[in-house]
């Protein structure tokens, strides 16, 4: 698996296009504090990649999800967008005060790419451009474990370093936890035969949703139907990564909101 040290962020933007012989739909996860919009016409850089990601052609990305985002950082006007593209943003407490709540989200990207500038600078040691709130060094390193065990993540990067000393010590640790959850990978889906899981119908509203467990390691998924006479993005019907809360939210007949993004951006 590639691991790119960058540099600027915008790389990202390289490591997506690298997918584009593949001809397929591309999951992207950003651990940042902004979503990294640009202004029109704006040249690319590491605040305005994510902008010409959603506007060249071809366009293979089918999910955005942005982990740690600082409110004040990012516009209202950004934060509407992220909706209405049904990508996926979780704020940088929601995710400091249950660090699980992300392992879904990166078992079902591919590429993942990590801005050191989303780490508090007391962790990080970067006082270039002072972040007072971010990330400490035990959390980052447990969302790149998370990213590592993931057996779909193809390629992985960590930019934004400003060539510190102490940041390259934490770098190190962070690429370290990467590897290590690698080397756990369960190889499941979608990897894995379904033979292998326990399937579960849920009843809600109009809709049946079938949720799949892993009798190998709990985790959970949730299978986004294919809509045999809508324009589908996905091929067939596919499986999205979920929690165990999202199944128990699901029997008390509340809609999961990252299968519902899911479905509209897979038939629009």
């Amino acid at each position: 698996i590639p691991i790119i040290i960058g540099g600027s962020q915008d790389l990202t933007y390289s490591m997506y296009r690298a997918y584009d012989e593949l001809e397929q739909m591309v999951n992207l996860v950003a651990i940042d504090s902004k979503f990294d919009f640009g202004k029109e016409d704006e040249q690319m850089s590491s605040n305005s990649y994510l902008s010409q990601m959603i506007i060249d052609e071809p366009n293979n990305l089918f999910n955005f999800c942005n982990i740690g985002y600082q409110t004040y950082y990012n516009s209202q006007e950004e934060i509407d967008l992220i909706e209405k593209l049904f990508f996926d943003g979780y704020r940088l407490g929601e995710v400091s005060n249950n660090i699980a709540l992300a392992e879904p989200v990166f078992r079902d990207a591919d590429i993942v790419s990590l801005d050191l500038n989303a780490v508090k600078s007391a962790d990080s040691g970067n006082f270039v451009s002072f972040a007072p709130n971010g990330f400490n060094g035990k959390e980052i390193c447990a969302l790149a474990r998370y990213a590592g065990i993931s057996d779909k993540v193809s390629m992985f990067g960590v930019f934004n370093h400003h060539n510190s000393r102490q940041e390259s010590i934490l770098i190190t640790q962070i690429i370290w936890y990467f590897i290590e959850g690698y080397h756990y990978r369960s190889k499941e889906y979608p990897f894995g035969s379904r033979e292998n899981y326990i399937k579960y119908s849920v009843p809600i509203e109009d809709e049946t949703l079938v949720f799949y467990k892993s009798d190998r390691t709990d985790r959970w998924w949730i299978e986004i139907p294919f809509v045999s006479n809508g324009n589908n993005k996905l091929k067939r019907n596919t499986l999205l990564p979920c929690s165990y809360e999202e199944y128990l939210g699901a029997c008390n007949q509340e809609l999961p909101e990252r299968w519902w993004k899911a479905q509209r951006k897979n038939v629009l």
